[in-house]
């Protein structure tokens, strides 16, 4: 990767002997926070739904799309808002991140009708999208090579946190106020990180003059939307169902259509050849199957917790803290970087997934005697995230081009995306399956809380109770299996592709797994010497 310009603007700071931006620390400090607040609303609202049907009498389809629109709209643009972020500015498109997602935020609080909620959430969805996007580019941009390895470690741990903490901040807030508290929450964070945005982040875009791919765009965003949709739905409705089917065929044929188009014109919205460089395929597969394995995981798991082991929800979100903790614990203490470093990308991404596996194995072997065999598996499933997906994030970003950094980002989040619906969607029809198989036939219902209702006796209770807890240890295994086995063949492509690196004179080896080549610094406007908002160096890097 380029070196930073080294000619600043009179005035201007210096910059650091690193050859970052000398407030880099304080801006990832800021923009991890709007992250954080962006995670936080995706699980937020589940813990809220007992409020909502009662004081908006919401419906069970007005909850869906109450908790659906958000994540829907968000990973359908996730890509449009990298490229955009790349092409007009990455310091704009945060600032308007938090707009939108702050004037969501106070419209979905100040909501009188499932509607406008509805709507609302759309909204914030928008505002997600630009803001997970741009913040990952621009970590790039402030960053030097080496510190850019600790920096999405602490990135990647916001993530882990954001998630876990949903339901408990969701749980607090709903004991001391109304419904509305979960949204306008958001309010000062967003105030707070447009002035430290607008004062501290220095703007970035590509020097390339393309005109925008709209086609590409829309394309991207009616497949996204249209597969996210189907996976969302095919729990509940059935796979075989026909607005499942429907919404996948149409989301597939849309995204064929969208790597055509891609392939033809020549300024891509996304480069189809990014597909053909063995590291950025194995950080894609194994960043899927990371976030397949953990968020199909705790789906499985908040389940187990309230309705076989009896705790209520907001003990349940407790108790499945341990894990995002651990991944708090070994990156804020700076230890996945280092092991990072030390061995290099292919053997931390096998390290981090097995451990991910192994965690997933212990929950499925050792939670029928209790919380504490899964709280075991909580705990080594934190600390092989805590390795993986730092390590992964950092192997996509530095595969791609500098210029590229928005659409990396994009990448990056519509992966996770796709890996979280698709974990509870498999996982869950595995459980589902394996249960309907052992629920007692006299009983006839498909999900537990029905057959719990229906069962005649205690000894009927706990022939369903063993069933339900025969599924989850089936799913998991599921789970634990598809993780070792994508860890696995992720790190050999990204061990062969360092490995071609070296042989044919690419690039070199830096610990990281980072070939030096990957873009041109001379396409990039990447603003690191603290020079005023929209001051752009009228030279290229030099390389």
């Amino acid at each position: 990767m380029a070196a930073p310009s080294t000619d600043a603007a009179p005035g201007t700071p210096p910059l650091a002997p690193t050859g970052g931006h000398p407030q880099r620390w304080l801006i990832l400090s800021v923009i991890c926070l709007a992250q954080l607040v962006v995670l936080l609303d995706n699980t937020v609202l589940n813990v809220a739904i007992p409020s909502l049907t009662r004081e908006l009498d919401a419906s069970t389809s007005d909850i869906q799309w109450m908790i659906n629109a958000y994540a829907l709209v968000q990973s359908g643009l996730l890509l449009t808002a990298g490229n955009a972020a790349d092409r007009y500015g990455r310091k704009k498109l945060l600032l308007t991140g938090l707009a939108i997602f702050g004037i969501g935020s106070l419209a979905a609080g100040l909501s009188q009708t499932s509607a406008q909620l509805i709507a609302a959430r759309a909204g914030m969805g928008v505002g997600g999208a630009l803001l997970l996007t741009t913040t990952l580019a621009v970590i790039v941009q402030i960053f030097s090579d080496t510190e850019r390895v600790k920096a999405i470690a602490i990135w990647s741990t916001v993530s882990s946190l954001g998630f876990a903490l949903g339901p408990l901040l969701g749980g607090v807030m709903l004991d001391h106020f109304w419904w509305g508290a979960i949204f306008l929450i958001n309010l000062p964070v967003a105030a707070l990180g447009l002035f430290a945005v607008a004062t501290l982040v220095p703007e970035s875009k590509s020097r390339q003059g393309e005109r925008p791919d709209l086609l590409g765009a829309l394309l991207s965003t009616i497949g996204m939307t249209s597969v996210v949709f189907a996976i969302i739905s095919g729990p509940e409705h059935g796979w075989t169902s026909g607005r499942v089917l429907v919404s996948a065929v149409v989301g597939v044929l849309v995204l064929v259509g969208f790597a055509l188009w891609e392939l033809k014109i020549p300024y891509p919205m996304l480069d189809m050849h990014f597909f053909q460089n063995r590291k950025f395929v194995g950080a894609v597969a194994g960043t899927v199957l990371v976030a397949f394995g953990m968020t199909g995981s705790l789906y499985l798991l908040t389940q187990h917790l309230q309705f076989v082991l009896g705790y209520e929800p907001l003990d349940a979100g407790l108790r499945t803290a341990p894990m995002a903790l651990m991944v708090v614990l070994l990156n804020l203490s700076g230890l996945g970087p280092r092991v990072l470093l030390k061995i290099g990308t292919p053997l931390t991404i096998a390290a981090g997934m097995t451990l991910t596996s192994a965690g997933l194995a212990a929950i499925a072997l050792m939670s029928s005697d209790g919380y504490g065999g899964m709280l075991l598996g909580l705990v080594i499933m934190g600390a092989g995230v805590a390795l993986c997906m730092p390590a992964m994030a950092n192997a996509i970003m530095s595969a791609i081009p500098p210029e590229k950094a928005g659409v990396g980002g994009g990448i990056n989040g519509t992966l996770a995306e796709f890996g979280n619906g698709l974990g509870v969607a498999v996982l869950g029809a595995v459980l589902n399956a394996r249960f309907a198989a052992l629920v007692p036939a006299a009983v006839g219902a498909a999900s537990l809380p029905a057959a719990l209702a229906a069962a005649s006796g205690p000894e009927e209770r706990a022939a369903i109770s063993d069933a339900f807890a025969s599924g989850l240890e089936t799913s998991q295994l599921v789970g634990a299996v598809a993780v070792l086995a994508g860890g696995l063949v992720a790190a050999v492509m990204l061990w062969r592709a360092e490995q071609a690196n070296k042989a044919d004179g690419t690039g070199k080896d830096d610990g990281t797994g980072t070939a030096d080549g990957a873009g041109e610094a001379g396409t990039d406007e990447a603003d690191r010497t603290g020079k005023p908002d929209g001051a752009v160096p009228e030279t290229p890097a030099s390389a």
